[in-house]
């Protein structure tokens, strides 16, 4: 009996001298955090979606805090309003934030393609990627399976006539979806921009026509009409400049397959801004 008395007695004296060199060891180890973090890290969003640059909210507010070259204007999910309101706390000039907005460059929904095979296994884009590169005949179009959907914070995508669609007014521009979409078919862009190319393949034209009625056949027509230079056929597909594109048009008019489309894709931030 006196062993097992004598056994608990010293385990409790260790842990109670463990205890105190923890503690000790707490307070002489212990970063100070600068008295303004609960309220810089309040006026952020929450997304923690990495569209600063930082891992998410709390490395965006402790990056603000410790280096001055840090700007209060990288926050896209929370726009102008969230710029503002740091530039307040830390002092500095505001800054107006770029708004972006998420594009799907693809439009291959199922009355412009099929499916190659009736896929039946785990409800992922990623998933059916890996086997055969995918159930539908384009390999290089969506899935139609999600995955950008689910990952989205605002509800913003939906799944529709076989395709993901993004319901741009609702769109803060974090930039999750264009992670989470397997084929790369997803790209943040300023939303200012009014022409996108949605499309994806970069097969020859002959066989992207196979494939999609919708999908870009590298017929050279919107690169010869654009009046600043700003169209491109490069790897069988259209791709758009945007620091030259003036929003004239004329490539979505001349589109022979109408993968081009024109558009006002403003998102969240800006139709807040707006309407505020």
């Amino acid at each position: 009996m006196d062993v097992i008395i004598t056994a608990i007695v010293s385990v409790t004296v260790i842990g109670i001298i463990c205890a105190a060199m923890l503690a000790a060891a707490a307070k002489v180890m212990a970063v100070k955090e600068d008295e303004r973090f609960p309220e810089v890290r309040d006026a952020l969003p929450g997304a923690n979606c990495g569209a600063c640059g930082f891992a998410g909210c709390d490395g965006y507010a402790r990056a603000l805090l410790e280096d001055s070259d840090v700007k209060a204007n990288l926050c896209i999910p929370g726009g102008d309003g969230v710029s503002k309101k740091l530039s307040e706390l830390l002092g500095v000039a505001f800054e107006d934030v770029q708004e972006m907005v998420a594009f799907i460059h693809c439009s291959g929904d199922c009355s412009v393609t099929e499916r190659k095979m009736d896929y039946q296994g785990i409800d992922s884009c990623s998933a059916a990627k890996l086997l055969f590169g995918g159930n539908g005949k384009c390999s290089f179009g969506c899935m139609g399976l999600g995955d950008c959907a689910k990952v989205c914070p605002q509800d913003a995508i939906c799944i529709e006539n076989g395709i993901a669609h993004i319901n741009t007014p609702l769109c803060i521009g974090c930039g999750l979806c264009v992670a989470a979409c397997p084929n790369k078919l997803i790209e943040t862009l300023p939303d200012t921009i009014k022409t996108v190319v949605s499309c994806s393949n970069t097969d020859k034209g002959a066989v992207t026509r196979k494939v999609c009625s919708k999908g870009c056949i590298a017929c050279k027509k919107c690169e010869k009409e654009c009046p600043v230079g700003a169209i491109k056929v490069v790897d069988n597909l259209a791709r758009i400049d945007y620091s030259l594109c003036t929003n004239c048009g004329r490539c979505a008019e001349v589109c022979i397959t109408k993968c081009i489309q024109e558009g006002d894709f403003r998102g969240n931030s800006s139709t807040n801004v707006e309407s505020a």
